[in-house]
């Protein structure tokens, strides 16, 4: 079994040796590892003490998540019927652990005994949060549940876990199943020539004349915004809108249907919500989050949609008008959104974001995200040597000024069949003590971008740069931690509504004409983003905010409302409570066949249920953060960026969220540097 490298944790992942056929012996051993060892802590020869117990359980169960992890990542970003089938088959049992885990009482009560003795008081603030926040974690995984109930309890875990695997695995497979092929060239008059070329290759990669379009990000973005044929677009918006429902339209299959797992996976979040005593699965949700209730979240998705929706319904307005009497668009439909809103921001301001991506270039940006990281942390970032799982895979480290190692990043840019949609950070390892030796963190940076075309560099648009600065943001929480307990070092314990801080932190920087002027080159004539069309888009960039906002806190108040006060046996839909919401918030409204909620993977799929706000609330945070920067009039100003890292990203999650912000702003946080941000209020 040594030869297994799936359990090899001497330093990186070795992803040149893991194969599928590695996970179900090297889980099973470390779950048996695991068991006993467990079995051993909770005995009474074991004191209830950090160095006796928690340390040690902490390190053991660290190599388990880790060997998980990996497997994991392989799943979302190399999803063929092997990976799938192996990670699967190893769902079931580790899923089992983990509630077994949360629930067993002799661990819960050595946490309880070390809170309650006298060496609970000596301990680092870290090591005081890892245990009040292990006491909460007992408690939601109904470690206090009769125990008649926990066998319950344990079949809803494993049947969530694998429900949400299931939910990505349509969503994925119901994306890759549809395609449009074009062979009449004239059908493709707007688009631009990369989007062309790109859907040239994939043609010819699938051994057919034309240009084939896919429900991929890179492939179908371009279509929605510059194809002037209406047919084309309204083709792909509806297999768009409809993967993984009851509609064939995207090529989905009955069995990818989304919709009974929706209703599934609801009726076993409000089970588990009565079972641990709550009213509904929101109250769960928000135990280990900043926000205090369920109302507080309510009153502030509200007020935000009382003053965002009026510049929403201006926004729509003006669209609807200028399609009317510049396109001949009578009824603005939804598959003209995206081509008319950029017909309008051409004729405003001048310019294009077809325009703008031509200077992006890849490495360019790369190397001006990394400058910024470095001018802003007082660090470097160098390209660095590991395996990887895909041959666009890049790899790099982060070292001190002085040399020392303290992270590496795994960047996989590109989009791809196996991969899952979207963009992500996940982390790798993370920073803890090892006797007197320092673990150091990695992490996964994920994105789903167009590849280069031809011989010239991959050019992002500035949405990707954005995209790419958030996901960055989220990397550097995990790389650049000081802490080194597991449990509260870099994204470990921090509150899930503020885990979007420093990700939309950096956004900003990508507005910053110093930043855009380093980390841009046109694909042609290399030469930097003129600062005329600069301030272009620094007019624009709050062109149609307020549909932007109200598309988010549509997206919040469904996910809040649909886990807090939907009956999932009763008569109403997902679709009526969705419905509901728009009537409330939205101005744009797609066709009944729309099936938005059964593509949320966010919350039926990913870590957001009765969560989707925090992007707005954290959005608070971040926006207050960098106002710091403008207040002293340097986004670069060395001493706020210093203690930018010292009290927010190097704190981890030793500490409430809320203290860190406080320990950085010197007060509470304030809504109006996001309104400011957003165009909502004046400078």
């Amino acid at each position: 079994m040594n030869d297994n490298p799936l359990l090899d944790f001497s330093d990186l992942p070795r992803f040149e040796a893991i194969m599928p056929e590695h996970v179900a012996p090297a889980l099973r051993q470390l779950l048996e590892e695991n068991c006993q060892l467990i079995e051993r802590l909770t005995s009474d020869s074991v004191p209830a003490t950090w160095q006796e117990f928690a340390a040690p359980l902490s390190d053991g169960i660290e190599r388990l998540s880790r060997a998980w992890g990996i497997v994991g990542h392989l799943h979302s970003v190399k999803d063929l019927p092997p990976w799938r089938e192996a990670y699967n088959a190893m769902l079931p049992e580790v899923t089992g652990f983990y509630t077994d885990l949360g629930q067993n009482l002799g661990l819960f009560g050595k946490y309880k005994a070390i809170r309650a003795s006298a060496e609970y008081e000596g301990l680092t603030p870290a090591q005081q949060r890892i245990i009040d926040n292990e006491i909460r974690d007992f408690r939601l995984s109904g470690a206090e549940l009769p125990e008649e109930q926990k066998p319950r309890f344990k079949a809803i875990q494993e049947e969530l876990a694998a429900l949400a695997a299931k939910f990505s695995e349509n969503l994925l497979d119901a994306t890759n199943a549809f395609c449009e092929t074009i062979v009449d060239e004239s059908r493709l008059a707007g688009l631009p020539q990369d989007a062309r070329e790109a859907a040239r290759q994939v043609a010819e990669k699938a051994g057919v004349a034309g240009w084939r379009f896919t429900l991929q990000a890179p492939s179908f973005g371009p279509v929605m915004q510059y194809a002037e044929d209406r047919v084309l677009r309204a083709r792909m918006y509806r297999a768009y809108a409809t993967r993984a429902s009851e509609f064939d339209d995207s090529g989905s299959k009955p069995e990818w249907d989304n919709t009974p797992l929706m209703r599934r996976l609801l009726e076993l979040r409000a089970e588990e919500a009565r079972l641990l005593g709550y009213a509904h699965y929101a109250e769960v949700s928000l135990v280990a989050k900043m926000a205090e209730s369920t109302q507080q979240v309510f009153s502030f998705l509200n007020e935000l949609a009382d003053k965002a929706k009026p510049f929403a319904q201006r926004d729509m307005a003006e669209l609807r008008d200028f399609a009317r009497a510049e396109l001949g668009l009578d009824n603005l439909e939804p598959w003209d959104i995206a081509f008319a809103s950029e017909k309008l921001l051409q004729a405003r301001y001048a310019f294009s974001e077809q325009e703008v991506k031509q200077y992006f270039t890849e490495p360019k940006v790369l190397n001006g995200l990394f400058n910024v990281i470095e001018s802003l942390f007082n660090v470097r970032v160098k390209p660095d040597q590991a395996p990887v799982w895909h041959e666009d895979v890049r790899f790099y480290r982060i070292e001190a000024k002085d040399g020392t190692l303290v992270g590496q990043f795994y960047l996989d840019l590109y989009a791809r069949d196996e991969k899952r949609s979207g963009a992500w950070m996940d982390d790798a390892r993370g920073r803890r003590a090892v006797g007197a030796a320092v673990q150091t963190p990695v992490a996964y940076l994920n994105c789903n971008f167009s590849r280069p075309v031809g011989n010239k560099p991959a050019t992002f648009t500035h949405y990707e740069v954005i995209t790419l600065f958030h996901e960055t943001g989220h990397g550097l929480h995990h790389l650049l931690t000081r802490v080194d307990e597991l449990g509260v070092s870099g994204i470990n314990g921090v509150e899930w509504d503020a885990v979007e801080l420093p990700s939309q932190f950096m956004e900003n920087y990508c507005w910053e004409w110093p930043v855009l002027q380093g980390m841009t080159a046109h694909v042609d004539s290399g030469l930097c983003l003129p600062r005329a069309l600069f301030d272009k888009m620094l007019a624009a960039r709050n062109f149609q905010s307020g549909m932007q906002m109200v598309r988010q806190l549509e997206f919040a108040l469904f996910d809040l409302r649909v886990h807090s006060e939907f009956d999932p046996s009763g008569d109403k839909t997902v679709l009526d409570l969705i419905q509901e919401v728009r009537e409330k918030v939205a101005v744009l409204f797609p066709p009944e066949w729309h099936r938005f909620p059964n593509s949320f993977s966010h919350i039926f799929a990913g870590g957001y249920a009765a969560g989707y706000f925090s992007y707005k609330w954290a959005e608070v945070l971040s926006a207050d953060a960098y106002a710091a920067f403008e207040e002293a009039g340097d986004p670069f100003d060395a001493v706020i960026g210093q203690r930018f890292l010292q009290e927010i990203l190097s704190a981890g999650g030793a500490r409430p969220a809320l203290e860190s912000f406080v320990a950085f702003r010197g007060r509470k946080p304030s809504v109006d540097a996001l309104l400011r941000h957003s165009g909502m209020i004046d400078a």
